[in-house]
């Protein structure tokens, strides 16, 4: 069995991404519609999280009320262009421990390279979401969870804003049991490898760079 590819179409998640697509929004209005769109995003991504009662005294009665089970979840940011997502993330769950992968992509190979990795503990007890606002190629996608599972991940979920077909085929193939969620699904790759027709390096347009 393949995890689910969940793309959410809500109307507010569609015109915000419409307004990120455009080459003329400005890198601070992109940066926090990439926040806001994220949080929505995180809201889809975490729909099954499973829960406990807890019994809480209201202002009128004791209640037995549910609450998330479990350790707090572990947010990982695939550097850089991740902690454009992580930031609205974490709004949304401000307790979630937080993890890194740093990897770059050749622009030869289109290989990806690890130049840091840091995480929380006992990510095998804990729900991970992955953020990574493109998933293109795949390839940097796949190896960030490649390290996540050697470091005890069980349960690993995949949060990026684009997605090509060759990029969720790729995961898919690599990682059959983790869901990825995203806004869009875009026709395709060009030959260098970026989503068409996408939005440029999402790297480059949150932070202002070339």
């Amino acid at each position: 069995m393949t995890a689910p590819l969940t793309v959410v179409d809500h109307p507010l998640v569609q015109h915000k991404l419409t307004l990120m697509r455009a080459q003329d929004t400005p890198t601070a209005v992109f940066r926090q519609l990439l926040r806001e769109i994220s949080q929505l995003l995180a809201y889809e991504i975490t729909r099954d999280l499973p829960t406990e009662l807890r019994t809480i005294a209201t202002p009128m009665q004791d209640m037995d009320a549910p609450v998330l089970a479990g350790k707090k979840l572990a947010l990982v940011s695939i550097l850089r262009a991740g902690n454009g997502l992580l930031d609205g993330v974490l709004e949304l769950i401000p307790s979630a421990r937080v993890g890194f992968v740093g990897l770059y992509r050749d622009e030869e190979t289109l290989e990806p390279v690890q130049y840091y990795f840091k995480v929380p503990q006992s990510l095998e007890d804990r729900v991970v979401i992955a953020v990574d606002p493109m998933l293109a190629t795949g390839n940097s996608s796949v190896a960030a969870i490649d390290l996540l599972k050697k470091a005890g991940a069980r349960d690993v979920r995949f949060l990026c804003l684009l997605a090509a077909p060759e990029g969720v085929a790729r995961m898919q193939e690599a990682h059959p049991d983790v869901p990825i969620t995203t806004a869009s699904v875009d026709e395709k790759l060009n030959e260098h490898g970026y989503i068409v027709p996408g939005l440029g390096d999402a790297g480059d347009r949150m932070f202002g760079t070339k």
